[in-house]
């Protein structure tokens, strides 16, 4: 059996050449064949011997084959480093073109933030400009509202303040005319409550004699000779303040210097 088998073997080997497992196995039970004895008249040495050097030779193809691949690498390892090398460059190209859109877009997002940023500030701005003259208009409001009724109602106190003036003192005696003392009585009464009422919701009256003329108070309406010129020597009407804003001025004559005379 080890014979024909070793027969068998070695005219595949011959006719196959990657028949690298049989000889391998028939190799490592070469000390059992040694023993068996002769196969076609030769002793099985012969032919272990022949074996071993036919894979020894199939061993040395096989390096030869490996070294031949080995060389042959380089070739297409230069193809394959060539196309990576372009690889690589289109990447990189990509990599810039998409950094500079990057780019391109955060300035474009500076430019939008800075406009949006600029008119945030304007709309605050104006805002609070808004706020502030509506803060002041309604100040205003409070304060000179009753600034059209105190002017209608400043004839009614001048009005009255005539009548009490106009009362002779000689008549204002109780025994001699009481009708006309009780009357005068309730006028000058009614004259003290309008003018207490005045002072009350901010209406100051302006009666500037002898004061230094000033156009923001005072109206000039004539001028008069004498002493300290530039002062006020005569208070036809007397004027209004309401908070400090003129609503009626003083209606008054004004001194100028006496001139010389041409006989001095």
């Amino acid at each position: 059996k080890e014979s024909t088998w070793l027969k068998m073997s070695f005219s595949r080997l011959k006719t196959v050449t990657t028949f690298k497992p049989l000889l391998s196995s028939y190799c490592q039970s070469s000390n059992v064949l040694l023993r068996s004895g002769t196969l076609g008249g030769k002793p099985l040495g012969t032919w272990i011997n022949r074996l071993k050097r036919w894979q020894s030779g199939s061993k040395t193809d096989s390096s030869t084959s490996k070294k031949h691949d080995s060389t042959s690498e380089p070739v297409g390892s230069e193809t394959s480093s060539s196309g990576d090398v372009s690889s690589n460059d289109s990447s990189l190209n990509e990599s810039e073109k998409l950094l500079m859109e990057k780019e391109e877009l955060l300035k474009q997002k500076d430019v939008e933030i800075s406009d949006i940023k600029d008119k945030y500030l304007r709309s605050l701005a104006e805002i609070e400009n808004t706020r502030k003259r509506l803060t002041r208009q309604i100040e205003d409001a409070r304060l000179f509202g009753i600034q059209g009724f105190s002017r209608d109602i400043l004839d009614v106190a001048d009005v009255l303040e005539k009548a009490v003036e106009s009362v002779p003192e000689t008549e204002l005696r109780k025994d001699v005319n009481p009708q006309l003392f009780s009357l005068f009585e309730g006028l000058k009464m009614t004259d003290t409550q309008l003018k207490n009422v005045f002072q009350k919701n901010g209406l100051v009256r302006i009666n500037p004699i002898g004061e230094a003329f000033d156009p923001a108070f005072h109206e000039a309406l004539f001028e008069i000779p004498g002493e300290n010129p530039g002062t006020v020597g005569v208070v036809s009407k007397v004027g209004y303040i309401l908070n400090g804003r003129t609503i009626r001025p003083a209606i008054v004559g004004v001194i100028k210097a006496i001139e010389p005379s041409e006989d001095t």
